[in-house]
Order: structure tokens, then sequence, then C-alpha cells
């Protein structure tokens, strides 16, 4: 493959989908790791410094999400990444072994009673920068989805 500079961030040249699957340790190392493989896969697909940033921001909050809360911290237990990008849209899953949650239950944390409390600011982070975020039944994986706003 001929090596251009900016070729790849003119789109040129570029796989229509990009598709990576990661079964990483409960460590940040390895966590930051993907994470930073994934925004580099935005930049080579050319979104918007604007759109990286609330990616970064979701994507990190759920993956801290399922080592702390989810794996408990345990580097024994695995966290799964999977990922597909394109240059106009984001489609992740992040699933733990832990014994999941239920979403509906995390107060609302711009509730008076809950201002200053910590829990569910990440999970409100995650819903507004995301144009989907699910979970499944268990509540152990979640589903985030942006579309490139071009």
């Amino acid at each position: 493959m001929l090596d251009i500079p900016g070729l790849q961030a003119k789109g040129m040249d570029h796989p229509q989908w990009t598709t990576r699957q990661n079964d990483i340790p409960s460590e940040a190392e390895a966590a930051k790791q993907v994470i930073d493989e994934v925004l580099a896969e935005l930049h080579s697909y050319a979104w918007s410094e604007q759109d990286v940033f609330a990616v970064h921001l979701a994507i990190e909050e759920a993956v801290v999400n399922a080592i702390k809360h989810g794996n408990d911290n345990n580097a024994e237990k695995r966290v799964r990444i999977d990922y597909r990008v394109s240059a106009s849209e984001l489609h992740i899953e992040i699933e733990d072994e832990g014994p999941g949650f239920r979403p509906e239950d995390v107060p609302d944390p711009t509730a008076d009673e809950n201002l200053e409390k910590p829990c569910g600011r990440g999970l409100m982070l995650m819903r507004s920068f995301m144009n989907t975020v699910d979970f499944n039944r268990l509540g152990n994986r979640v589903r985030l989805e942006k579309t490139c706003e071009r």
C-alpha cells in the first residue's frame, strides 16, 4: 500500500469498516491501549475532534465501570471490547464478567438529593454523548453507538 501522509485522513484507500475484537485483563493500562486504538481509528476516518472527544469520554467511562464495578478490579477477570468503525458510525460493545446491574436502578445524578453523590454521572455522560446506550438483560454488557456529525 502506498503510504502518503494524509491519504487515510481524507478517507482514500481506507476500508469501509474497521472491526476489532479485544479481550483484556481488568487493568487500566490494557484499557488505555484499546481506547487509544479506537480513537486512532476515528481519526483515521477523519472524525471531528468534537466527536472523538465525546466518544473518548463515553467509552472510557464504560470501560472503567466494567473494570471497577463489574469485575471489582480483579485482574484475573476479563473485559471484552468489540467495535466497528466507519467514516460515519461507531458501534462498540463492552462486556465484563461481573454479576451485572440494573441501569434503571441508578439514581438520577441531577435530582436535588443526588447532586453531591458520585453515582450515576458516568451513565449520564454516556447517554449524553452517544446516540445509543443499551444494556443486555444481565447488565454486564453495554452497547454504545455514535453517528459522526459531518
